[in-house]
Order: structure tokens, then sequence, then C-alpha cells
């Protein structure tokens, strides 16, 4: 659920239920051209769609950092707090171009990225991602 479709209204009745919030780190530098932050963009979108459609009823989808690297985790760890506190009990990372760990961004309670999400023959990307987020709710239980 994108975080643009709750009403004032309705939050203080879903926040219950809408517990984990999924922070997209785009990872633009400025330096592409539009032709490569129009494929950043498309790899994150189909990233997010893995995790967004199985996993509605819980999560909200919030706007991303599109501009972010590596070094700029203190700001993404920082939002993440600010995101705990305003009421989410789990906060997602999940970018398709920067490689997020845990250990980098240590208030997001999980990191979807290249570095934490290799496919293999067995396991494509999407059971990956959706085993790391059933994995961390039912570590939390």
């Amino acid at each position: 659920m994108k975080f643009s479709e709750i009403a004032s209204d309705q939050w203080e009745e879903l926040q219950p239920y809408l517990d984990t919030c999924l922070l997209p780190v785009t990872g633009l530098t400025g330096k592409e051209s539009p032709y490569e932050a129009t494929l950043a963009l498309e790899q994150l979108r189909d990233w997010m769609d893995e995790v967004e459609v199985p996993f509605k009823g819980r999560m909200v989808t919030y706007p991303a950092f599109h501009y972010a690297e590596e070094k700029d985790c203190e700001r993404v760890n920082a939002f993440c707090q600010h995101l705990k506190e305003g009421g989410f009990t789990y906060v997602v990372l999940i970018s398709a171009q920067l490689s997020l760990t845990d250990e980098m961004v240590k208030n997001a309670d999980l990191a979807l990225s290249p570095a934490t999400v290799i496919p293999s023959e067995e396991d494509n990307i999407s059971h990956i991602m959706t085993r790391k987020i059933q994995q961390l709710w039912h570590k939390n239980v």
C-alpha cells in the first residue's frame, strides 16, 4: 500500500496492521544520463513489485530516497529512526542499485539490496526477498 492511499482518518485504525514501512533507495548520484536514471527507477520498481504485492496488507511504501550513495547511510539511518518513532515496528530498505547491508543502516530492520539478495540456481530474487521479510516478522513474534 502506498503512503498516499491512506487518508488521515484511516491511519489510526490501520496502523496496527500496517506495521512495516518499505523505504526505497534509488541510489542515484546525479551523474546519470536521463536514460540511466530511468533504468535505475525501473529496476527499483521491479524489485518493489516483488514485495509490495504479496505484503500489501501489512506494508506501507514511503517515498524514495532518490539521490543517496553509500556514504549517505547516516541520513537514511536517521530517517529510519524517525519512521519507527512515527509508529512503524519495522523498516525495510530496498535498493536495486546500492549495496546496502543491515550493518550500514542499523535503524533499518532489513536491507534488501544486491549485497543481501543474491539469486542462485535454486532461488530467485522474489523468493529471497519474500523469505527475508517473513523471517524478520517471525523472528520478532
